[in-house]
């Protein structure tokens, strides 16, 4: 399954719809089709986009060991 499929099952999973889902980006309807016909997210994209869904985007190792991706992660490498 890719990238932008899954990205639609959480959105209907979600109960929001496509353009409520960019609104909630700041991005245009169209903006968002594009990187869904592209696949063209980046890990910034991907962060803002589990955030608006109220998901949680991690490196899961084992039961034990969790690496979780946010959004203070996108402030600090804009810092960086």
């Amino acid at each position: 399954m890719s990238v932008s499929s899954k990205i639609k099952a959480l959105i209907n999973l979600k109960g929001i719809d496509h353009a409520g889902l960019a609104k909630r980006l700041g991005i245009s309807s169209q903006a968002l089709s594009n990187k869904l016909h592209r696949q063209s997210f980046t890990v910034a994209d991907l962060i803002k986009i589990s955030a608006c869904l109220d998901c949680d985007l991690a490196f899961i190792v084992d039961d034990m060991q969790r690496i979780y991706l946010t959004e203070d992660d996108i402030k600090q490498s804009k810092q960086s």
